[in-house]
């Protein structure tokens, strides 16, 4: 399969994920199940290991979604990498996060409400930064989406079209 039709549904099971693991973790504390967490938790921690491929995937479409964009999405496209690289590390700390939430409370038990508290502020945060990077994402080729250009361009780091 094409690598941009890989990154959407990829994207998609990141983000749903996610989200699902927020709520599931939000009942699970409310509840005060240890059990509830650990499944809520593993939720997380599966879902947020899905930021990587996505990345990896965004940047091995890139060219071909450039070729298929107008002017302004293709600067949207280069926001939209841009954000996605710059922001990466929310997913992996919250990966951290989630998996140390699953762990450490088998020899700490008092840390398992803090931990997956925490956790859920990282999963927050993720879906926070996950729609920031989508929004950008979603003007590449859907100029209905668009309600401007694209921000300023940034100075690229490294060039994505080496991607192939």
């Amino acid at each position: 399969m094409k690598p941009e039709y890989l990154h959407a549904i990829s994207n998609h099971m990141l983000v749903i994920g996610v989200g699902l693991g927020i709520l599931a973790l939000l009942l699970a504390l409310f509840l005060k199940s240890r059990q509830a967490q650990i499944v809520a938790l593993v939720v997380v921690l599966v879902s947020s290991a899905a930021a990587y491929p996505v990345l990896f995937l965004g940047q091995q479409a890139y060219k071909s979604v450039r070729g298929m964009a107008d002017e302004p999405g293709q600067g949207w496209l280069d926001t939209h990498m841009e954000r996605a690289e710059t922001t990466i590390y929310i997913y992996y700390a919250l990966l951290l996060v989630a998996g140390a939430a699953l762990a450490v409370p088998k020899w700490k038990p008092k840390t398992a409400v803090p931990l997956a508290l925490a956790t859920l502020a990282f999963a927050a945060a993720s879906m926070g930064v996950g729609g920031w990077i989508s929004y950008a994402g979603g003007r590449v080729r859907h100029p209905e989406f668009r309600d401007g250009p694209p921000p300023a361009a940034v100075e690229p780091r490294h060039q994505h079209t080496l991607h192939e």
